[in-house]
């Protein structure tokens, strides 16, 4: 599979590079890091801690499995990046993504006007920091958008830590630069041979996230 995006960018002059790097403190099992404004902790450390409880024994139990998983999300994403910035793309038959990306590559293409792709965040509102995936229209609609790889399909109550995350990015780009993204789109390419949208709104996750902060920071 050879392909190459078509995407018109509308980067956010006011979002600094998007490879910028903050130092990384560890603090108490928490990440930290040091922005501008201060220490902020991750947002996939605030809003994921419940679930990666969950799911620490098995991960224990089975060490190789967790680390394919873990490739095999951070490979789709690199080349969903890498085609978002129209860069070329290739892929071999026998890559661990070739099929997830074909899936996902589908919804992808419903992408248009990227703001920002990849690029680090950071609020004094949600007392916050992280890196978000894309921030763009997605059928016309602007939407922080989120690209997993999954075993198999979720249900949407398994994943309202996706939309608290990207509620988190939505109210820390509106402080960095004013302009308001109320819908969350999450795509995730299952290998159960589709692909699953899940679309809400960040005023239905505002409160949760407050929450899921206070549980793990207090």
């Amino acid at each position: 599979m050879v392909v190459i995006g078509n995407f018109t960018h509308n980067f956010l002059t006011e979002l600094k590079d998007p490879q910028i790097e903050f130092e990384v403190i560890e603090r108490e099992g928490v990440r930290l890091y040091k922005t501008p404004d201060g220490l902020f902790p991750s947002v996939t450390t605030v809003v994921g801690h419940e679930k990666r409880k969950k799911y620490k024994t098995w991960r224990d139990n089975n060490a190789k499995e967790s680390q394919r998983v873990c490739d095999r999300g951070t490979m789709l994403h690199s080349t969903i990046e890498s085609y978002l910035m129209n860069e070329h793309v290739e892929l071999k038959n026998e890559s661990p993504v070739f099929d997830l990306f074909g899936l996902i590559k589908k919804e992808v293409d419903h992408i248009t006007d990227v703001y920002a792709i990849e690029t680090f965040l950071w609020g004094k509102c949600v007392g916050l920091a992280g890196r978000v995936d894309c921030i763009a229209k997605y059928k016309g609609e602007p939407s922080v958008i989120d690209f997993k790889a999954s075993t198999f399909p979720k249900k949407k109550v398994d994943i309202d830590n996706y939309f608290c995350q990207a509620t988190a990015y939505s109210l820390m780009l509106q402080e960095r630069t004013g302009l308001q993204i109320p819908n969350i789109v999450i795509l995730i390419a299952n290998e159960q041979g589709f692909c699953q949208v899940f679309k809400e709104k960040v005023i239905n996750y505002v409160e949760p996230l407050k929450d899921r902060k206070s549980t793990r920071l207090n």
